[in-house]
Parts: C-alpha cells; structure tokens; sequence
C-alpha cells in the first residue's frame, strides 16, 4: 500500500486557497421528525400551537411527522406540506399562515429535525448509527464520528447512499483530492447512509485467509482419517 492510497487532499497546495461554493441545504423529507417552538410577546397567545406531552414526559416538546403526503398536522392550522422545503423555507411558510390568518402577530419560528442520523459501515474503527445534533453534517466529519477509516478503507471511493421519498441514489466521493469540498454529497442528508469498501489488499488478504483455512480443514480431516485407519489395525 503506497501513500497515494491513504492520504487525504493529496493535491492540495501550500497556502492555496479555494472559493466556497456551499450552497447546501437539507430538504425536509417524508419521515422526518420535527419540532414546531412558536413565539411571539405574549406567550398564553402561542400556547395553542406549543403542545407538550403529558405524563412521563411533561413538558417536552409534542413531535410532528412528516407523513406519506409530505404533511404535518398542526394545531389550529390543520395540515401543512413540508416536504421538498428546507428549514428557512419551512419557517417562512408558518410566519405566512400566521399572519395572513391574523392569529398572530411577528412571530418567532424555530424549527428542528431531531431524527436526523446517519449511518456509517465498511472501513471505518466504530461502525454504526449516528444522531446528528444540528441541521447538517459533512463526510469528514461523519468519519470523524465513527472513528475515522481503518488502514484497510479506500479514501477514494466511498458510497453515499440517499433516499428522497422513496428514490434512492448512490453516489461515490474521492477524499483524496482537495475537489472532494465541492462534491454534491460532502454534506450528508438525513439517514444517509455511508459505506467505506476494503482496499485491493484487504481483499486479497481476506481471500488468502479462506484458503488458508480450507487447506488446515482438509488437512485436519486428512489426520483424523489416518488415525481411525492406524487405530483399527
């Protein structure tokens, strides 16, 4: 294994710099999990839309999901599509319906995905799901929550996996290239799923192991043969 198959950014300059061309945002999908806080000066006018659960959980924020149909089904306002919006434009879209209903006045919106995870196989030191608290994550970061790639992970072809309403598609990224920042999936989206595939030498390792150990098993059945055969005489 060489250093070109390890190293991350590998033509990536002293003191070069690159333009930021981020213009990501997470979508709202079907099966996101959300929590609607509405405030305005007066709070006994917003209790209405602040629902809190009751028993074990007192006091926490009630929970809205995303149905099949891209709704939410909030309080007074009835159902509102969200999916496809990102969560500015989701905000904009409940100030709308406050105000042109004139139930409230200047409200304050905030809106967060809390089941927002990702889930990370392959080649890296902890395998798992991964919640992730704020509204993005990008794939350095991701790896750097699973511990990052073992010596055996390709840094050039790692598998994204994404799912939008039922559509899935796979994409591959190269982090051993600094072009890997402006990649249309360095930023994960909700229950991504990243997939890191053993190198050449892993495989051939791996392979070498199986016939290995069927040449100790044939072996072994070999001697147990000869025993029987040597006992019986």
């Amino acid at each position: 294994m060489s250093k070109k198959d390890i190293v991350y950014f590998q033509n990536a300059k002293d003191f070069e710099t690159m333009v930021d061309t981020d213009t990501f945002k997470a979508k709202l999908k079907v099966g996101d999990i959300v929590t609607v806080y509405v405030s305005t000066i007066d709070p006994l006018v917003t209790k209405p839309y602040n629902l809190v659960m009751e028993g074990g959980n007192a006091g926490q924020m009630v929970d809205y999901i995303i149905d099949v149909d891209g709704n939410i089904d909030y309080p007074v306002l009835g159902k509102i599509k969200l999916i496809g919006l990102t969560i500015e434009e989701a905000k904009e879209l409940f100030k709308k319906k406050f105000t042109e209903g004139n139930l409230l006045k200047d409200p304050v919106i905030i809106i967060r995905i809390t089941n927002f995870r990702i889930t990370i196989h392959g080649e890296v030191a902890s395998p798992g799901v991964y919640q992730v608290p704020g509204e993005r994550i990008s794939i350095i970061e991701a790896l750097g929550l699973a511990g990052g790639l073992t010596i055996k992970g390709r840094r050039d072809n790692i598998m994204i996996v994404r799912d939008f309403n039922g559509t899935k598609t796979f994409s591959r990224i190269d982090l051993t290239t600094k072009e890997v920042f402006n990649s249309p999936v360095y930023y994960l989206t909700q229950n991504d799923i990243v997939y890191v595939e053993p190198n050449n030498s892993s495989i051939s390792n791996a392979s070498g192991d199986v016939r290995i150990s069927s040449i100790i098993g044939i072996t072994t059945s070999l001697i147990g043969i000869v025993l029987i055969f040597v006992s019986r005489n």
